[in-house]
């Protein structure tokens, strides 16, 4: 998979930067999103972009005609770009990418909660709050409940993940008395 982002980031970049230019940025994320969802069609993968006999321009005639008004003539010649270097199935990985590079731009982050319980409006408001003093970002917070953590929170922003899981701390007691 971690071939897959690297193949991924300079088209994401390349596309962030022309969306930027063009102060498109909220419609490029739109149209690659689109995109990126047709192209994890099964079908799709399987009778279009998989097809041998399909030249690459074929492919993406094929993926504009399903996308319909969703994109325009500057994702067309995107996609026709992605195509000719054979990076189409790389789609969903470079919207990923994209979507990264505007969070980053927008000084936002999506942060996973799980916590042992349901957390309520105010505890979910007030762990957003201090994530949002510690990493300087606007936060938008997903939360799911894991019954086998015990008690406390496992945190992902990004790269981070802070755990202050009962379990977690339970398994770092565990690693120290067994050294």
């Amino acid at each position: 998979m971690a071939e897959l982002s690297t193949v991924a980031r300079p088209y994401a970049k390349a596309a962030f930067e022309h969306a930027v230019g063009r102060k498109a940025l909220e419609d490029w994320s739109g149209m690659l999103t689109t995109v990126a969802h047709v192209v994890e069609d099964d079908d799709m993968r399987r009778r279009v972009l998989g097809n041998p006999r399909l030249s690459g321009a074929q492919k993406v005639d094929a993926l504009v005609d399903i996308c319909g008004d969703a994109v325009d003539d500057d994702v067309r010649n995107f996609l026709r770009l992605v195509s000719q270097q054979g990076r189409l199935m790389a789609l969903p990985a470079i919207a990923e990418q994209f979507e990264l590079l505007k969070a980053q731009e927008e000084k936002r982050i999506d942060v996973d909660i799980v916590s042992a319980f349901p957390l309520d409006e105010a505890q979910q408001d007030k762990l957003a709050s201090a994530l949002s003093k510690r990493l300087n970002r606007e936060i938008s917070i997903t939360t799911q409940v894991d019954s086998t953590l015990l008690g406390g929170v496992i945190l992902r922003a990004g790269d981070t993940v802070i755990d202050g899981s009962v379990r977690g701390r339970l398994n770092r007691l565990h690693e120290a008395l067994s050294a």
